[in-house]
């Protein structure tokens, strides 16, 4: 299984001028302000404060990249926050635009939800900007630890149905009880083994 032991930070961009340039395969991950993407990057860092977390949503407006080792992490600035400026949304928008736009060196996106809540107007306009963009995709559905295993797995499909896509391309997730961890790293080595058999 994939090993991460010694994952940096490599820098922030707010513009196409800034996106990191790199031989190895970029994984983003995505969600909606506060959903926890801060906290999952971490779990999957085995480091409590490599990516930063705040009670405060919206904070992520940059693009933040980590090196993996094996891997580039990109971590999107959170969407659906609503005490953001038009112009401010706007500019989120033209930067995921132009992110996006370089799918050809995008290897996957993990697009974090909720387990507990419906995916929200705006996670559904993600996904389905993941799915007209043919960008390939694994939900993540964060904060299972809030649930019983009988209603993470009734969250699990409630998703699914929602995306319409299968509950097996969900996984759920704790960064407080690290669970969800070891099927992560599995479904990453899958990823970006591809690229590597390739290469």
């Amino acid at each position: 299984m994939l090993k991460i032991t010694n994952a940096e930070f490599i820098t922030s961009a707010a513009g196409k001028a800034q996106f990191v340039e790199s031989e190895k395969p970029v994984i983003a991950v995505c969600g909606k302000s506060n959903v926890g993407k801060s906290s999952f990057i971490n779990m999957l860092a085995n480091r409590k404060k490599l990516a930063k977390v705040s009670k405060e949503p919206g904070r992520t407006r940059l693009i933040n990249y980590f090196d993996f080792g094996r891997f580039i992490l990109a971590d999107l600035p959170g969407y659906g926050f609503a005490r953001v400026s038009r112009e401010e949304k706007l500019k989120w928008s033209r930067l995921l635009d132009d992110f996006f736009a370089q799918k050809d060196k995008l290897k996957h996106v993990f697009s974090l939800a909720d387990i507990r809540h419906d995916p929200t107007a705006d996670d559904m306009q993600m996904v389905e900007y993941l799915y007209y963009h043919l960008v390939p995709f694994t939900v993540i559905a964060t904060k299972a630890d809030k649930l019983s295993r009988a209603a993470q797995n009734k969250g699990k499909l409630n998703i699914a149905a929602c995306y319409k896509c299968g509950a097996d391309n969900i996984i759920a997730t704790s960064s407080q009880t690290r669970q969800g961890y070891e099927e992560v790293l599995t479904a990453i080595e899958k990823i970006i083994s591809v690229g590597e058999d390739d290469a």
